[in-house]
C-alpha cells in the first residue's frame, strides 16, 4: 500500500474505470468511480441507469453516480452500455442521411 494515497477517484470510460479499480484493490486504497450509464428519466423509475453495486442494485441517477469502485460489477455495465449500439449507429446514419442536405446550397 502506498501510505501517501488514501483515496482515488476514477472517471471516464468504464473499462479504464474497472482497471484502476483492479489495480488500486491490490493495495487497499478507497477507490471512487463516477458512472454514466444510460439515463432515461432521472427518476430510479425506468431502471435504464441500473447498476450492480455490492450484493444490491442502484440506479445511478438516484443513488449516484459516484459508487465504492472495488463493488461495481464493471462487466455487466459494459454489457448493458453496448446493448443499444448498433440503434445508436442506425439512428446516427438515419440523422446524417436526412440532414446531409441542409448543408448544400440551393440552386434555382
Amino acid at each position: 500500500k502506498h501510505a501517501d494515497i488514501d483515496e482515488v477517484v476514477a472517471i471516464g470510460p468504464p473499462i479504464m474505470m474497472k482497471f484502476c479499480a483492479e489495480t488500486t484493490r491490490a493495495h487497499g486504497i478507497k477507490t471512487m468511480v463516477s458512472l454514466n450509464p444510460i439515463m432515461v428519466d432521472g427518476t430510479g423509475m425506468c431502471g435504464g441507469c441500473r447498476v450492480s453495486v455490492g450484493e444490491g442494485i442502484k440506479f445511478a441517477c438516484v443513488d449516484g453516480p459516484d459508487f465504492d469502485g472495488h463493488q461495481v460489477d464493471f462487466d455487466e455495465l459494459m454489457s448493458r452500455l453496448a446493448r443499444f449500439k448498433e440503434d445508436e449507429r442506425q439512428s446516427l446514419e438515419s440523422w446524417q442521411h436526412e440532414c446531409r442536405m441542409m448543408n448544400q446550397e440551393v440552386r434555382g
